[in-house]
């Protein structure tokens, strides 16, 4: 389709105003980082790297930071067992209830965070009587990563179909040998751009998080979200802000190199 020049112009100032609306408060908070101001005021009256220094000693910060990468990658261990199993069940066989049994499993990432949260807070505390913390965070965090590893590992398997499965079990090759020569060959890159995006998802989640972690275990949003108005420490909490951008894009710039790699 060949477009007008007018209308090249127009959908690029589209393009940039819609990209301004998007990026510019991260941008601010970027900018604040590096200000002297405690109060983060705008504009900037300066520059220093001093809050720079004080995020990366902060003890607090770190905790909170070591407990966020444990708390995913466990998340999206869990979550990359349980999405296989099911992407395997969904794609590969016909039984009764497989519709809705996909349903309820993609289900999770649509539902809101509150009533995610809310829901597991009841499970934990009044049905099962466990004390929040580490253990039921993971959990949480595990219930809605598992449809990021999911969508991906049944899109390629439908995408392949069986056909090379079915020719290694006729020539005699057991279920873990064609599992180990045909089946993961294929689908590894989705488990990993999957697993990417699942540490991704739980690395930055707070909602859920506030629910099912308990006064114990402080992650790096939630330290965030406690110290954003404490007196001095706007300008850390803007550092530790940017930190979680960058790590959170990291992974998901990874998944999409992989993904696209694959498509092409």
């Amino acid at each position: 389709m060949q477009l007008s020049r007018i209308s090249r112009m127009v959908l690029a100032a589209i393009t940039i105003l819609t990209l301004l609306y998007i990026y510019m408060p991260i941008a601010v908070v970027g900018i604040n980082s590096f200000s002297p101001s405690i109060s983060m005021a705008w504009p900037p009256s300066g520059f220093t790297l001093e809050w720079w220094g004080k995020a990366f000693v902060s003890e607090g910060a770190m905790q909170a930071l070591g407990t966020s990468v444990v708390v995913a990658l466990a998340a999206s261990a869990i979550a990359l067992v349980l999405g296989t199993l099911l992407s395997f069940a969904i794609a590969r066989f016909k039984f009764f209830g497989q519709q809705a049994l996909n349903l309820m499993v993609v289900l999770p990432i649509a539902l809101p965070g509150i009533v995610t949260g809310l829901a597991l807070n009841n499970l934990f505390k009044s049905v099962l009587a466990w004390q929040l913390g580490m253990l039921t965070l993971i959990i949480a965090h595990a219930t809605f990563t598992v449809v990021v590893i999911f969508n991906n590992v049944v899109a390629r398997l439908r995408r392949q179909g069986g056909n090379l499965e079915e020719a290694s079990s006729d020539l005699g090759a057991d279920l873990f040998t064609t599992f180990r020569l045909i089946t993961f060959p294929r689908i590894k890159s989705a488990l990993f751009a999957g697993g990417l995006l699942a540490f991704a998802l739980s690395f930055d989640e707070i909602i859920v998080t506030t629910f099912t972690a308990g006064g114990g275990v402080t992650t790096l949003p939630i330290f965030i979200l406690n110290n954003m108005y404490r007196p001095n420490q706007a300008p850390i909490v803007a550092v530790i802000a940017i930190v979680v951008t960058i790590l959170s894009l990291i992974p998901i710039y990874l998944a999409e190199r992989i993904t696209s790699r694959d498509e092409t």
